[in-house]
């Protein structure tokens, strides 16, 4: 069983097993309607299926919950029920490259818990480049049962606002340092952080190839960044709960279990004008 990563190789010796759904989630902020759906019908992992972020991985979005909203565990069971996932699939999810995305779909199956889910390391790029099969053929799932057992209770706004100051948990953005100091804010309306917020883009966790740094970089890095904390007292979140997982799938490959998530982010956060913010570094 593969909980989070799997390398282009073990996924190549498994394509076409029984027990196997690999989804294609690639996407792009800037072109979010069809950007993925049209890479993916172009050429895609053999026996792929896809997902939209916005419409299969996110819940509807009321103005104030932010970008990418979670869905409910029902409506979770509903989608990866209809893509095949049922209670003994192993599930690898990948995207463009960085995993960027596909940790998003790791991390919700991972909450609702299915461990047997991996994000491909390198995504469809090092897949290419490494000469591996692409096929433009879109399999038709099979239906499967999806329970879903919710192991975790995400972070809501008001648990974050009430932990400020007090030291109760440790705020990870995994956005980029111009966005989390508010230089720049090329998505969302109010630029800055969420007050006693660290800054660890998601970018860092990946070496000069693309795929992850080695379990024991990360633990030394992330080790450092808790500065002695306990994993369980970090909340990650990014603009809009995506990239955030990302964080918590590096910490899970570094053996740090027990990171929460707050799902609704900066994205939500600054939604709301009486929540504090902060700019600068």
């Amino acid at each position: 069983m593969f909980t989070t990563l799997i390398s282009t190789a073990d996924l190549a010796a498994r394509l076409g097993a029984a027990d196997l759904v690999v989804v294609d989630v690639r996407h792009d902020l800037a072109q979010p309607d069809a950007w993925g759906e049209a890479q993916y019908r172009a050429g895609h992992v053999p026996g792929a299926v896809f997902a939209h972020l916005d419409r299969d991985l996110s819940g509807p979005k009321t103005g104030s919950n932010g970008r990418h909203p979670l869905p409910s565990p029902g409506a979770c069971a509903a989608v990866f029920g209809r893509l095949g996932i049922g209670t003994q699939t192993q599930v690898v999810a990948y995207d463009q490259g960085s995993g960027a995305y596909a940790s998003r779909l790791w991390w919700m199956l991972r909450w609702l818990g299915h461990d047997a889910a991996a994000v491909l390391d390198g995504g469809f790029d090092r897949w290419v480049r490494q000469g591996r099969p692409v096929s433009a053929d879109a399999p038709v799932a099979r239906p499967a049962t999806f329970t879903a057992r919710p192991v975790a209770t995400p972070v809501d706004a008001e648990a974050v606002q009430a932990a400020i100051g007090h030291g109760s948990m440790l705020l990870v953005d995994a956005r980029g340092g111009e966005r989390f100091r508010g230089e720049v804010e090329p998505l969302d309306p109010v630029p800055g952080h969420i007050p006693g917020a660290v800054n660890r883009p998601f970018t860092q966790n990946l070496g000069a190839d693309g795929t992850f740094k080695p379990a024991a970089a990360l633990r030394a890095e992330f080790e450092t960044l808790l500065g002695g904390e306990p994993p369980a007292t970090v909340i990650h979140q990014c603009g809009s709960g995506v990239t955030a997982c990302h964080n918590a799938l590096a910490m899970e490959i570094a053996g740090l279990a027990g990171s929460r998530l707050y799902p609704g982010s900066w994205s939500e956060w600054c939604a709301d004008p009486a929540r504090p913010v902060v700019r600068g570094g």
